[in-house]
Order: structure tokens, then sequence, then C-alpha cells
């Protein structure tokens, strides 16, 4: 192989990798905060093998802590999706629609999950409010996991507020418009 195939090779491969890049413009930080949480549960959740299964001698907190973190990390990632408007929805129905019948299901889910949010978010707070116990294995009040949801319902609900004022405000959405929004992707 001369110099120039192998130069040419490594050109090939270089663009081939740098076509892959991603395009990360829609993550905030609250995105990041995800990630830092997944992979806090990932090191949990590894120690939790290798001292259980290498050293026969498990360590008792880290089946809790594992399960606080997966919920940290649902609860997170429904921020990162109600902020995104990437939450499950049936759209092949809104296809046979007409625009104003689209526009209206749109307005009444965004009320709907508004609601939802909030009511949910008041619920938590009520329930970690009335929590008084402790973890099981660290000494730590179980109220806090409550109030982290309370907190994350809190902005799912701010964040679908502000989604339902942009789909008021433009008049149009993922689902309203699906051609036109497929092209410009989520904008919060």
């Amino acid at each position: 192989m001369s110099r120039d195939d192998k130069s040419q090779d490594e050109s090939a491969i270089a663009k081939l990798i740098h076509e892959e890049d991603e395009d990360l413009t829609g993550f905030q930080w609250d995105d990041g905060l995800v990630l830092a949480v997944f992979w806090s549960l990932a090191f949990v959740v590894f120690l939790q093998f290798f001292t259980r299964y290498v050293l026969n001698n498990s360590l008792g907190w880290t089946e809790e802590i594992a399960r606080f973190l997966l919920i940290a990390v649902t609860f997170l990632g429904a921020i990162m999706a109600v902020r995104r408007e990437s939450h499950i929805a049936v759209e092949l129905a809104f296809r046979w629609l007409s625009r104003p019948v689209r526009k209206a299901l749109q307005y009444l889910i965004d009320v709907v999950s508004l609601v939802f949010y909030a009511f949910m978010g008041i619920l938590c707070t009520q329930v970690a409010g009335k929590t008084q116990q402790k973890m099981v294995s660290i000494d730590f009040p179980k109220s806090s996991l409550y109030w982290f949801i309370a907190a994350c319902f809190l902005a799912m609900t701010i964040y679908a507020a502000r989604v339902l004022w942009r789909h008021a405000r433009t008049g149009t959405s993922r689902l309203i418009d699906p051609e036109t929004a497929r092209a410009i992707g989520p904008t919060l």
C-alpha cells in the first residue's frame, strides 16, 4: 500500500467519524443532571454486583440507594421529556383529523398534562410532609425523596405551562402540523 493510499484511507475514516457527530443543541443543563444521576446509579449497581459476587460480602446500602437513584433518573428524565415534548403519544389518529380538531386536542392534552403535573406535585408535598420514616440502610429521611419528586413535578408543571404558552402563541405543534414540526424539532 502506497503512502497516498494510506493517507486517503485515513482521511476517509476521519471523514466517516466526523460525519457521525450528534447534534446536541437541544440539550440543557438539567439533561446533564439526568446523566450524572444515571452514572451514579450505574456505579452503585456495579459496586453492588462487585461486592456481592466477587467479594462475597454485599454492601447493604447499595440496593436501597440504587432504588432511589432509579426513581431520581425516572423523574429527572420526565422533566426532560416534558421540556422536549417527547412523551409518547398516539400520533396515528391525528393524521385523519382536520387541523382545527388537532389544534383543539393539542390544547386539551396540554391543559390536562399541566393540571396532572400540578396535582401530583401537590400530592407529593402532602406525602412528604406526613412521612416521618428514615431510610432502612442509612439514617436519612424518606421525606427527602418525596420532596425531590415534588420538585420534579414543579419543574414539569413549569415546562408544561411553557409548552402550552408556546402552542397557544404559535398556533402549531408537532401534533397539529407534523410536517413542519419534523423540520424544526423541539424548541424549548
